[in-house]
């Protein structure tokens, strides 16, 4: 495989900096540059904690990846920035590999267009760590026999999105498997707003935000007598690297906007 040249965006977060520590352990990827809020025109090397890389720091998103010659943009960022962002890569013909949650629906149909129009393929995940996308697929085998079920994710306090894209995104692949149904007593009240989570087609989630937690998802499903529940737990977010390596080596084959991590594994 030739050296895939990479762009990251957000080097300086906490997702970026690992995609910085993975890209510094792998041979066949290389660094081009990166987009950042602050530092422009200072190396990689420049900035404390970072891996001692050559690339040079943008501030302007579309400049990079107008002058940069690369393959790939790997954004871990916001989900503003990393629509912004997925968008300019589109129409450069650079490929996005994104984790960045909360998109609308209308957003990823136009992006999907986007790049089957540019014939660029592009990955969009939920989540990157491949043990949370199999958590996904046994849910949604699970839902087939357990049709009533909830499911609680946990985050730590400074993610913007509520629920998180895993836990839409699951709750997507078990409508597949599910007839819309409401769960629980028919004369159920709530007494304080909001305490029976989201509803999905009568399924409901559950989102926490504390301090400590990383990313965590419990898909508890009720049936007659019995309890079954699929869990993930992300301790470090090293664990989502995996499923970037990835999809950075996928998408390269690619000519279409695959959403869904689940989509690339073997």
């Amino acid at each position: 495989m030739s050296e895939i040249k990479v762009i990251v965006a957000g080097p300086r977060g906490k997702m970026g900096s690992e995609a910085l520590k993975m890209i510094e352990k792998q041979p066949a990827l290389s660094l081009s540059a990166c987009i950042d809020r602050k530092h422009e025109g200072r190396k990689v090397s420049d900035i404390d904690g970072l891996p001692p890389f050559d690339a040079v720091i943008y501030t302007d998103a579309e400049a990079c990846l107008r002058q940069v010659d690369a393959d790939v943009l790997i954004d871990l960022t916001t989900p503003e920035n990393g629509y912004k962002h997925t968008k300019l890569a589109l129409e450069n013909g650079v490929r996005p590999v994104v984790g960045t949650t909360g998109f609308t629906r209308e957003q990823l149909d136009e992006l999907m267009q986007l790049s089957e129009e540019k014939k660029t393929g592009a990955v969009i995940a939920p989540n990157f760590a491949i043990g949370a996308v199999l958590m996904m697929q046994f849910a949604k085998w699970a839902a087939k026999h357990f049709p009533d079920v909830e499911i609680i994710e946990k985050h730590h306090d400074q993610k913007l999105d509520a629920p998180s894209g895993t836990a839409v995104k699951t709750a997507e692949l078990i409508k597949e498997m599910r007839e819309p149904h409401h769960q629980g007593h028919t004369d159920e009240k709530e007494t304080l707003e909001g305490a029976r989570g989201a509803d999905v087609e009568g399924m409901k989630i559950h989102s926490m935000r504390l301090p400590g937690l990383v990313a965590h998802q419990e898909v508890i499903f009720g049936g007659l007598g019995e309890t079954l529940t699929v869990k993930h737990d992300s301790i470090h977010r090293e664990s989502f690297m995996s499923g970037v390596k990835l999809a950075t080596e996928k998408v390269m084959d690619l000519d279409v906007l695959v959403y869904g991590l689940e989509y690339l594994l073997d």
